[in-house]
């Protein structure tokens, strides 16, 4: 996990960049996801929010997930009929998501560019956002199992 606080003021310098507005609510978001040990949805990042900021929109949860995931300073895991968001290792890496309790983990492989320039190659596409997501039991459901 790369340092909490120099994500933080890394995507607080970006969102300043891009001339959006930071109000106290968005800034507590971007520190919510720079501390976040594990990959949040939105809906566990809005209602940690809102222990402090009752009155602040899912919309503004979702908009700054958005811009920041536009920017490449999240990256978005796609969950069933939820997405989580990695904002501590934004670039693409694998995952490895837990089929019975849907526990999500960074797989600790370095993914060969020569792979994806060759999948470029031969497919035509101009891959912008490689994501690759392996599927099994976790240690304490295959123990359970």
């Amino acid at each position: 996990m790369t340092d909490p606080e120099a994500r933080f003021n890394e995507m607080l310098a970006l969102l300043k960049k891009r001339a959006f507005r930071l109000t106290p609510q968005r800034v507590e978001l971007v520190r919510l996801i720079a501390v976040s040990a594990g990959h949040p949805s939105a809906a566990q990042l809005y209602t940690k929010i809102q222990e402090k900021f009752p009155t602040m929109s899912q919309a503004t949860v979702y908009k700054t997930l958005a811009l920041l995931k536009e920017m490449n300073q999240v990256l978005e895991i796609n969950l069933r009929d939820d997405s989580h968001y990695d904002g501590n290792r934004p670039g693409a890496h694998p995952h490895i998501i837990c089929t019975k309790c849907n526990q999500i983990v960074d797989g600790e492989l370095e993914i060969d560019h020569s792979l994806l320039k060759k999948l470029e190659e031969t497919s035509g596409y101009q891959i912008v956002r490689p994501q690759i997501t392996f599927y099994g039991l976790c240690p304490n459901c295959k123990q359970k199992a």
